[in-house]
């Protein structure tokens, strides 16, 4: 017996249900298996697989059902042959994101992956994207504080207190601002089992996502714009760990949501390293497949 044959990276273009109902098509990378379970086969259909494939892709759009019936399809083409089937497919998914304050707007791609399997008539799908955001350290904010008052001290002995116009024109000089915490773009990477009865949430994921961190990575900014994204940095700073349990919180209410696993990195500019935290919800093989994907990523060159 072989536990997967088949092809990967086959490009191909995939339908999406967009925004107001909105078919759009994408480019993908898709990948198709079955097991072998006969052993008296040299091989399975791999042509079979690809037709399916396109003619399936062609014409449906990405839907649980669809993808089902793609991977019966599959099954059916290797009676005698095959139990198991599994899909995956890649892409990257546009969504116009609206700046902060002002009227403007752009595109944000998001790195989407979907993976279903169907095995002895049991059927799983999972969802995975990659969502950016800034982070603002903590630790570092507080250290920014303390070399500030230590400025003020030496620039306003005791005794020496300013008026309040001097004080606003110290604290909008660079000597007020002497020091600023360190913040870089991070990234969460989530992979979500969804519950049957649910099509794919792909925007409303996001959506939960960035709500739930404050600070998303912007596209169109004007000033007003990025002082609006200075203020939400400095409103919520985090560390990995705090990404990582605000996005579990806003995923364990989702009843769309049966298991998932969360992985936050901070790419910081302060290391030459990144800070990473990771959780899963465990109640099925969603996690631990994916820390066998972290392990394994891991050990990449």
């Amino acid at each position: 017996m072989l536990d997967w044959v088949g092809m990967e990276n086959i490009s191909l273009p995939v339908r999406l249900v967009g925004a107001g109902g909105a078919v759009v098509q994408v480019a993908a990378r898709v990948s198709a298996f079955v097991n072998l379970v006969n052993a008296q086969a040299r091989g399975i259909h791999m042509s079979r697989l690809y037709l399916h494939l396109d003619r399936a892709l062609a014409s449906e759009s990405l839907t649980p059902a669809a993808l089902r019936r793609l991977l019966h399809d599959f099954l059916a083409s290797h009676s005698g042959l095959s139990d198991r089937a599994m899909l995956r497919i890649a892409f990257e998914h546009l969504l116009r994101r609206p700046a902060l304050v002002s009227e403007n707007s752009g595109w944000k791609a998001y790195p989407v992956e979907i993976a279903a399997t169907l095995a002895h008539g049991h059927f799983t799908l999972e969802l995975q994207v990659d969502v950016p955001y800034s982070s603002t350290c903590p630790a570092s904010a507080a250290l920014a504080r303390q070399v500030i008052q230590q400025r003020f001290s030496a620039d306003f002995p005791r005794g020496n207190v300013p008026d309040r116009a001097a004080l606003e024109d110290w604290l909008g000089s660079e000597q007020g601002i002497c020091a600023t915490p360190h913040s870089q773009r991070s990234t969460a990477r989530i992979r979500v089992r969804l519950a049957h009865g649910f099509d794919l949430p792909i925007a409303e994921l996001v959506d939960a996502i960035e709500f739930a961190l404050a600070t998303p990575v912007q596209t169109a900014v004007k000033r007003e714009d990025e002082q609006a994204f200075a203020r939400l940095n400095g409103a919520n700073p985090m560390f990995c760990e705090d990404a990582a349990r605000r996005i579990r919180d806003a995923l364990d209410a989702d009843e769309r949501i049966a298991d998932f696993h969360i992985r936050a990195v901070h790419h910081e500019s302060l290391h030459a390293h990144d800070a990473v935290a990771m959780v899963t919800k465990g109640e099925a093989d969603c996690s631990r497949d994916a820390l066998k994907r972290i392990a394994h990523e891991a050990e990449r060159p």
